[in-house]
């Protein structure tokens, strides 16, 4: 195994609580609840729903699936049905500089292994932290495939890299686990999205899994290979890693206080274009019948995301004609944008098919610098009025509010708990680091419950 995996391994086993600065503790727990709150709407989707029912028919016991009736399971398969549910409504964050939506594909393991093993809130805050550490560092040096998409990528080494914390393991036995999960990486498609094939969803899912898994696997002696993961990485999921860096500012440079937030139910790259579409709605504020065509450039990766007949929900998570036509019938890209009612609502099936997107080479050039866009709205009456987006609302240049995402938090969290209940949670995130175990967060869910 190569030196750079060697410290990343001893980061993990060895960073106590108290080396974490202030600053990025806090910000782990506004992670921690904006993720449970993705986590707690996802697992109404009717797939989620569906899977939970027939996974959990013959009981379990050790943790919780994140659900309405709060089902136990075995850990394994409980991070796995608390992953799908956060990955499946395009809500969870990311990460600014890697493609890394790490925290949906770790904290399922987190919740898991903690409350199975009885661990106190600041281990798992501890655990949450280096593991988001692990996947973006590794992401960092890997070259991903065009098609390739992370979810069960290195993310799921982020979870495993969580998973061996909190079992206690050491560094050599942390390094064992993360080479053995090297082996379980997955080859998610991009195509899936656009698509619509919510089997994408799973494959976020299963890194908590594997999560659980892979420490199991290297405290029961299983053998890795040296070197599993730079091959991994460069011959087999990728197409190239380079460890030069991987280790630079480490205990630092802290990767979750690197991340973004979303507050809009669809992928990321859409964010400009509506952004632009939404100043222009804003100068010649029409009604949905007036707009006669959008017109939508933008670079090659989002201009890919221009299905005007998505064929189910997730799809349209991934369709900026979609998105464009919700937000200029229903005022926002929020979760109630991208239900089946909505899918299904002839105004927006009308508006989406007069929206069309294309790349501008001269806007592809700027990636990654930014992420531009540029929209045009024509209205019946002859009106029309161009904008461009260079830095999307969420992104490093104009993040959310520390308000913003709370208050998307309770909007979500209003579907599985009462409003009390969204408040106590909020507040009981708030000091996490004092918890005494899992139990603190648990006997909220089951209190202020809406559902059964």
């Amino acid at each position: 195994m190569s030196t750079e995996i060697d410290a990343l391994a001893r980061f993990v086993a060895e960073t106590q609580w108290e080396d974490i600065p202030g600053a990025v503790q806090a910000h782990a727990k506004l992670v921690f609840l904006d993720t449970l709150g993705v986590m707690l709407a996802g697992s109404l989707q009717p797939e989620v729903q569906a899977i939970r029912q027939t996974l959990c028919a013959n009981g379990g016991t050790g943790a919780t699936v994140y659900a309405p009736g709060w089902p136990g399971s075995d850990p394994r398969q409980a991070a796995l049905l608390n992953g799908i549910a956060g990955r499946s409504i395009e809500l969870c964050e990311g990460h600014r500089y890697v493609s890394c939506q790490a925290a949906i594909q770790i904290l399922p393991t987190v919740l898991a292994l903690g409350e199975q093993l009885n661990r106190p809130g600041h281990d798992l805050l501890s655990a949450l932290i280096l593991g988001y550490d692990t996947a973006v560092r590794i992401g960092s040096g890997s070259t991903m495939r065009a098609l390739a998409h992370q979810n069960g990528q290195h993310p799921m080494l982020g979870a495993v890299a969580a998973g061996a914390r909190l079992r206690g393991c050491n560094a050599e036995q942390t390094s064992r686990a993360l080479r053995l999960g090297a082996t379980l990486l997955l080859t998610p498609s991009y195509t899936n999205a656009v698509a619509g094939a919510t089997v994408l969803n799973v494959a976020g899912g299963m890194s908590g899994f594997v999560g659980v898994l892979a420490s199991e696997l290297a405290m029961a002696g299983f053998a890795a290979q040296e070197g599993a993961i730079e091959e991994a990485f460069s011959q087999l999921v990728g197409d190239g890693y380079n460890a030069q860096g991987l280790t630079d500012e480490l205990g630092q440079r802290w990767e979750i206080h690197r991340n973004y937030f979303r507050v809009r139910a669809c992928c990321n790259p859409i964010y400009a274009s509506l952004d632009a579409l939404e100043e222009a709605l804003a100068e010649l504020q029409p009604e949905a019948d007036a707009v006669e065509r959008i017109d939508v450039e933008t670079y090659r990766f989002a201009a890919n995301m221009k299905n005007q007949e998505p064929p189910n929900t997730f799809a349209a998570r991934y369709s900026l004609p979609h998105a464009a036509a919700a937000t200029v019938v229903r005022g926002d890209a929020g979760y109630g944008s991208f239900t089946d009612a909505v899918l299904h609502d002839p105004r927006v099936v009308a508006l989406r098919r007069r929206v069309y997107v294309s790349e501008d080479p001269q806007l592809s050039a700027d990636v990654p610098r930014i992420k531009p866009a540029r929209v045009t709205l024509r209205l019946k009456d002859g009106r029309q009025c161009t904008h461009t987006c260079e830095s999307a609302r969420g992104d490093f240049q104009r993040p959310y509010s520390e308000a913003d995402i709370r208050h998307k938090f309770h909007d979500l969290v209003s579907l599985v708990l009462i409003a009390e209940g969204s408040h106590a949670v909020e507040a009981a995130v708030q000091r996490a680091e004092h918890w005494l175990s899992m139990q603190t967060l648990l006997d909220m869910m089951h209190r202020y419950s809406r559902l059964s």
